[in-house]
């Protein structure tokens, strides 16, 4: 797995291009606008990074990543996600995204997603740590103030595709289980914005080592 689509190039979208190049990734970013519009910025904020349109990211890609605004994720075409492994790094905010409905029930905002993105092999990731510190907080293996990244998804093989992913960008993957699951990370939680290791996390998510990534 070494191709990565990202879909948004706001502040969390460049960031990870820019991480993820750094980890040795093969990065395509993609937005709403036409590829040809977002070379240059690329070149600026996220340089190495191909601009594509969202068709060709996806179709080169083994991993993508939506960091666009929640309130645009109708904007997806579910057919090009189709048994992609998808990584939802979105969060609901009310006071940007004005009150979605869908969002304000029981379900995580991930399985809403999953829900519309029917036969991609969704799995959230990196929506409990600010945009900065996706490179900031960047530790390699066993460094002791390495941080820990949750990871949920009900897909098995995709797990610990997006594990491995977390931690090659430089973060301690821990498994929280199924997208439902989500909810313990979302914001408003202890997890949110929190530094933690993995065993703080671990605490924090009520999890035994057998459920890490």
């Amino acid at each position: 797995m070494h191709k990565i689509a990202i879909l948004g190039a706001g502040r969390v979208g460049t960031a990870l291009a820019r991480r993820a190049l750094s980890a040795g990734f093969e990065v395509r970013v993609a937005t709403s606008r036409p590829a040809a519009d977002n070379a240059f910025m690329l070149q600026i904020v996220a340089p190495g990074a191909i601009a594509a349109s969202a068709e060709e990211a996806i179709a080169e890609s083994d991993i993508v990543v939506l960091a666009l605004p929640l309130s645009k994720y109708r904007n997806l075409k579910p057919e090009l996600l189709q048994g992609k492994i998808v990584v939802d790094a979105m969060n609901y905010w009310a006071p940007t995204d004005g009150t979605l409905a869908e969002f304000d029930g029981a379900a995580s905002s991930s399985e809403v997603v999953q829900r519309f993105l029917k036969g991609a092999r969704l799995v959230r990731s990196f929506n409990h740590l600010g945009y900065h510190e996706i490179e900031d907080a960047a530790r390699p293996q066993g460094h002791a103030e390495r941080r820990a990244m949750a990871v949920a998804g009900d897909d098995p093989q995709a797990n610990p595709v997006v594990a491995a992913f977390v931690d090659r960008l430089g973060f301690d993957p821990v498994l929280s289980g199924g997208l439902a699951s989500s909810r313990l990370f979302a914001g408003g939680t202890p997890v949110f914005g929190a530094a933690m290791t993995r065993s703080e996390m671990e605490d924090h998510l009520g999890l035994s080592s057998e459920n890490l990534a």
